[in-house]
């Protein structure tokens, strides 16, 4: 028997010893569970029986002893299903590590959640968390070093190896004196899709876990290029913040700014799959509202990119791109205080023959000035109110209260949010970048500067609970956004996107625009991406181009572009591939269109051609396994095996916003791409691929 068949021999003898020990922790649990059952049941029945005959104390002692019963019980259950995950896959990586001042190798095995076995008394397995599992991603064999509570504790690693352990049997065990996170990485980027994201505990490399691991900054900034995991590792990162600071954070006091409902459930069980619960998360266009107090109606994003595409407008263009800057949000703030300081126009006031100064309400608005607007003019009018019954020993009645009141307000210029928000833009001398809709609603690219006006005219509650908050997609939010965001949440920020994404390339943010908003904020870049195989990057780069990708080897077949007579022989072409797919071994097909309208009638006639599709909008609420059919908007963040772009003609894809859309289609891809089209094909197409 060779040296490796010898160790992976020993290998299966310690999994099947540490399956024994976790095999009898769950049975014990499973036997704690029913005592719990059977005395809450009991106590229920005492409690019902003896109702009638028990006094108010001894009855909330036995509510408050079924509580605790049920409190228990509920930690024991938990715990039962970590047991239950590791029964499954105890760990993926092993590594034996020697302090230096110590005389015996370590042997660490490293899995999804910690195992401590109370007969041997010691961890059999270690939290991929917990700070000595770091050196399982930032070393390979040789010296090595992690923080400890008592400080840093040198050493070397003696031997490294990874496994992958399915359904509580091992499927292969690599060991290496290189890094061994390449052969596995490749293994599970071969893998099809699963229906929602994944954790990748077990293939996280060594500039991802910096990130993941990062507790210093109060603003982080993740730059990922298409593919690079980005989304994965904010998620990982709140995964182990969550582990590391357990006594002062939950996760319900986090919050993920998403881009709609159909991402949010894409990625809603990776966290779940790490041991923690699913934490809240909100679209932003839903924030909106809420400080609206639905007030206004408003267009949404998607709207606003459906206009862009369907529309020739270079005025509602030029709107976007004139509130999409840094300078925009200088603006505004110059505004705001010239007109703090020039809009309140105090005069005598005379109340039931007692006069009040113009002096007075003019320093009391000055001494109000950290106030919003409309709260201080409330302030001004109480305070005439009292010092009316203090210098003329006068009772305002209700009616001169609401004079006060009424005759305060109009020393301030304007009386609404709106007529104050038109003349931001005649102060600016360009009243044209200011257009409601003809029902009275906002354009989308007014609804934050409306808000951050807000926020001076009658100020909007802060959310103080929230002590960490994720924003993904960081390209399609303008600095006057992030302005406001920095407002609303006063707490570390992990924020995250690719600014070679944007859906709106007229509004769009890089990472260096962000800092000037936050501009404490470090700046960190994935530019490994991993999501496609190299052919298929390689093509998406031709389209739009990322000097600073960088391609991981993983190779497949060539992207097919297509081409048609006609229509029909289009729609039949993707008909086929859809009926061959349940035999692909594929797990998901993507079919992802330009607009809404065309994703629409796409799943419309293969629906008719007895074919299951199922269609995503900007009302869907769950990603669905199997065919989907979409915009490029609306892929965003998802990820599919094969993807197929139809329709890509030079009249559906020719201009800058096309090009981003048909980027982000193709970045979809894992394994296969394929796009056709009748006629001319687009410009934006590499040339090489055009047949």
């Amino acid at each position: 028997m060779s040296d490796i068949q010898s160790a992976e021999q020993l290998e299966r003898q310690h999994l099947e010893h540490v399956k024994q020990r976790l095999q009898h922790v769950l049975e014990e649990i499973n036997s704690k569970v029913a005592r719990y059952a059977k005395e809450i049941r009991e106590q229920k029945e005492y409690l019902w029986e003896n109702k009638t005959g028990m006094d108010h104390v001894e009855k909330i002692s036995v509510r408050q002893s079924v509580d605790q019963f049920v409190s228990t019980a509920d930690a024991v259950q938990d715990k039962g299903k970590r047991i239950r995950k590791l029964l499954a896959s105890p760990y993926f990586g092993r590594f034996d590590f020697q302090a230096s001042d110590a005389k015996d190798v370590r042997q660490v095995y490293v899995g999804v959640y910690a195992f401590f076995d109370e007969v041997d008394q010691k961890n059999l397995i270690h939290d991929w968390r917990a700070p000595i599992s770091t050196m399982f991603y930032d070393y390979e064999t040789g010296p090595a070093q992690f923080v400890a509570p008592d400080g840093v504790v040198h050493g070397s690693i003696h031997l490294k190896r990874q496994y992958r352990i399915r359904k509580g049997q091992m499927d292969f065990m690599l060991e290496s004196d290189l890094n061994i996170h390449d052969d596995v990485l490749q293994k599970e980027l071969s893998l099809a899709s699963d229906d929602k994201m994944k954790n990748i505990v077990a293939t996280i490399q060594r500039d991802q876990n910096a990130i993941i691991r990062n507790e210093a900054s109060d603003v982080l900034i993740i730059q990922g290029v298409a593919g690079s995991g980005k989304t994965s590792i904010a998620l990982h990162r709140i995964a182990f913040l969550l582990y590391r600071f357990k006594d002062s954070i939950r996760s319900s006091d986090i919050l993920i700014i998403s881009p709609n409902k159909v991402f949010a459930d894409f990625i809603s069980n990776v966290l779940p799959e790490l041991g923690e619960e699913t934490i809240p998360e909100m679209g932003i266009e839903q924030l909106a509202t809420e400080l609206l107090q639905r007030e206004f109606k408003f267009q949404t994003f998607y709207e606003q990119v459906s206009y862009l595409l369907d529309k020739n407008d270079p005025g509602f263009r030029d709107r976007i791109k004139f509130k999409a800057s840094f300078d925009f949000l200088g603006q505004l703030d110059r505004y705001l205080d010239y007109a703090d300081e020039n809009y309140f126009k105090s005069h005598d006031l005379s109340i039931n023959g007692k006069l009040v100064p113009e002096w007075f309400m003019a320093e009391k608005f000055a001494a109000y000035k950290h106030m919003p607007i409309v709260r201080r003019l409330a302030k001004i009018a109480r305070d005439i109110e009292t010092n009316v019954g203090i210098y003329y020993h006068h009772d305002v009645t209700p009616k001169e209260r609401s004079e006060i009141k009424a005759a305060v307000r109009k020393m301030f210029r304007f009386s609404t949010l709106r007529s104050l928000y038109k003349d931001f833009y005649a102060w600016l001398e360009c009243p044209s970048m200011c257009r409601f809709q003809r029902d009275g609603s906002l354009e989308y690219s007014d609804v934050f500067p409306l808000i951050y006006m807000k926020m001076r005219w009658d100020g909007i509650q802060p959310f103080g609970d929230v002590k960490h908050l994720l924003v993904d997609e960081m390209q399609d939010y303008t600095p006057v956004q992030y302005a406001v965001l920095s407002r609303l949440f006063d707490c570390k920020k992990t924020i995250l996107g690719d600014a070679n994404q944007s859906v709106n390339p007229f509004s769009s943010s890089s990472a260096s625009g962000i800092r000037q908003v936050f501009t404490e904020a470090d700046c960190v870049q994935l530019n490994k991406s991993y999501r496609s195989t190299y052919e298929i990057t390689d093509f998406a780069q031709q389209i739009s181009s990322n000097q600073d990708l960088e391609v991981i080897e993983r190779h497949g077949e060539r992207p097919q572009v297509v081409p048609h007579a006609d229509e029909e022989q289009e729609i039949e072409y993707i008909r086929r591939l859809a009926l061959d797919f349940p035999t692909s071994g594929y797990h998901s097909l993507g079919i992802i269109c330009r607009t809404q309208e065309q994703a629409r009638a796409l799943q419309q006639r293969i629906k008719s051609l007895d074919c299951k599709a199922y269609l995503i909008s900007a009302t869907s609420e769950s990603f669905i396994q199997g065919i989907i059919v979409c915009t490029a908007h609306m892929s965003k963040g998802l990820e599919f095996d094969h993807v197929i772009v139809p329709q890509v003609t030079d009249k559906n894809y020719h201009s800058e916003i096309d090009r981003s859309m048909l980027y982000v289609a193709c970045t979809r891809a894992m394994h296969r791409l394929t796009l056709t089209h009748t006629g001319r094909p687009s410009p934006l197409l590499p040339e090489l691929s055009i047949n």
